[in-house]
């Protein structure tokens, strides 16, 4: 690839970032369907011509702003789960996924705008959908390299159903949080629920021994 070319990627790339940028800033304020191609624009600075080359509709913009948060959000779980040996930490590790999950009410309003747009378009909702998995993903791993040394409770059944429980009191939580805006209201009982989901309710988990 000679220099041109490289420059004119980069510079593609910034301003596509831009744009993504400045789409979520806009989504998040008005919501995804009351907003236009030429707000998205005028908030990155630039002409629809710019728009145009990176992006055909503004549902393939919103699609890829989505997934590119999705993606980053699916990384930093997994990550946060990462830091434990055999032996799960539950409080530990409840405390770093709370504090990546909990992101800020303006990706919430996107996220839920993206909600409400996938139970209209089939495609839309496979990339939720797909993003949710990869979350449960995450944490099912990490609970199941930590099987034989800490005992899920016995109501939760295996690490696939832990997981579930686990996303969907993210869920509620966060759905609270788009009502008062409290956020560290939320991220306290995001913690209480997932350790008491996670434990025997008592904070510490149940630990068995293996032969």
């Amino acid at each position: 690839m000679d220099d041109t070319v490289k420059r004119v990627t980069r510079r593609r790339g910034r301003t596509r970032a831009r744009l993504l940028d400045a789409a979520f800033e806009v989504f998040a304020a008005k919501g995804f369907g009351r907003v236009s191609i030429e707000e998205v624009c005028e908030a990155a600075g630039y002409s629809r011509g710019a728009f145009y080359s990176n992006f055909a509709t503004l549902d393939e913009l919103f699609f890829a702003l989505y997934g590119e948060r999705a993606d980053l959000i699916a990384a930093q779980v997994a990550d946060a789960l990462a830091h434990d040996g055999p032996d799960l930490d539950v409080p530990a590790s409840v405390d770093r996924v709370t504090e990546v999950l909990l992101l800020d009410v303006d990706w919430l309003l996107v996220k839920t705008d993206f909600l409400v747009h996938a139970t209209r378009d089939p495609a839309v909702a496979r990339a939720l959908l797909d993003h949710r998995a990869r979350l449960r993903e995450a944490i099912a791993d990490r609970l199941s390299r930590a099987r034989g040394h800490t005992e899920l409770p016995a109501v939760l059944g295996d690490v696939d159903g832990a997981a579930h429980a686990v996303v969907a009191a993210y869920d509620g939580v966060t759905t609270q949080l788009l009502l008062d805006r409290d956020v560290e209201a939320a991220r306290a009982w995001l913690k209480r629920l997932l350790t008491a989901l996670l434990t025997d309710g008592g904070g510490a988990p149940r630990h068995t021994t293996t032969h």
